[in-house]
């Protein structure tokens, strides 16, 4: 089966990886999609049922935060999906994981609004 001209421009050539390569980069693109629903669903959560617990500046801080983490997590996922994908057809080495130290950083940041307000909150 031949693949499209769109495949074949996004993924710039090379010589079709083993299947199993390739399925564990889709299950890897849909474990980071499933990180960022459920960073978004904190969001969301945060600005629909923490209205008698954080103050409304707190809340939107809290919430837009996550809200941009989740929208940063997808869309990253993507062009990490394709970056790996790349590189296996090219029998290169993968690409540094730059979404790592990124969402590592941003939930921590989320994490210390929360440990301020709470420890100022008392």
């Amino acid at each position: 089966m031949e693949r499209s001209r769109w495949s074949h421009r996004l993924l710039s050539g090379g010589t079709e990886p083993d299947p199993r390569f390739t399925l564990a980069n889709e299950r890897t693109f849909l474990a980071w999609i499933r990180t960022s629903l459920a960073v978004l669903a904190g969001g969301v959560a945060v600005e629909a049922f923490a209205s008698e617990i954080f103050p409304l500046e707190i809340r939107k801080v809290l919430s837009i935060s996550l809200l941009l983490l989740a929208m940063f997590i997808s869309s990253t996922a993507c062009f990490r999906w394709l970056a790996i994908e790349r590189a296996m057809r090219h029998q290169g080495p993968l690409p540094f994981p730059l979404l790592i130290p990124i969402l590592s950083i941003g939930g921590t940041l989320v994490t210390l609004v929360l440990i301020a307000f709470v420890a100022l909150r008392n």
